[in-house]
């Protein structure tokens, strides 16, 4: 009898088989992970896609880097809640679209003198916001 698959459990056959695409993807991985912990302090940048696709590439290129994303107490409930129901949790949603709501009127309010820069900002904040919204949410 085998053991029950967890949840969290990359199957080896999950990573690709050349080594140079998981190299690219390794790289492209810890790029996308680094903006999403940019985008953690930088309004208009979102954090939850570049996680995902994080997540997404580390599966793909090393088990080793995808568990430890998984284990990280911020980011490994938020890929664990998209794995299973592709969905990111209500109240994550709501903080993140509050929270960028209000780093983007600050920065509004910031470039008051220009009122392009302000237009610009103000749509990537709606755009976003709109976008986030969109993708399902369970309770």
């Amino acid at each position: 009898m085998t053991e029950p698959e967890k949840p969290w459990r990359v199957p080896e056959a999950e990573l690709h088989p050349s080594l140079l695409v998981r190299m690219v993807l390794l790289v492209l991985g810890s790029l996308a992970l680094l903006l999403g912990i940019i985008g953690i302090v930088v309004p208009g940048l979102p954090t939850t896609p570049f996680i995902l696709v994080a997540a997404a590439c580390y599966a793909r290129a090393s088990e080793r880097f995808y568990h430890w994303l998984l284990r990280n107490p911020t980011f490994g409930p938020l890929i664990a809640e998209w794995r299973r129901h592709r969905s990111i949790p209500w109240r994550v949603k709501c903080l993140a679209i509050t929270l960028m709501s209000l780093t983007i009127c600050v920065s509004i309010w910031s470039f008051a003198g220009k009122p392009w820069l302000q237009a610009i900002l103000a749509f990537i904040g709606i755009s976003t916001a709109i976008w986030l919204w969109r993708i399902p949410s369970r309770d």
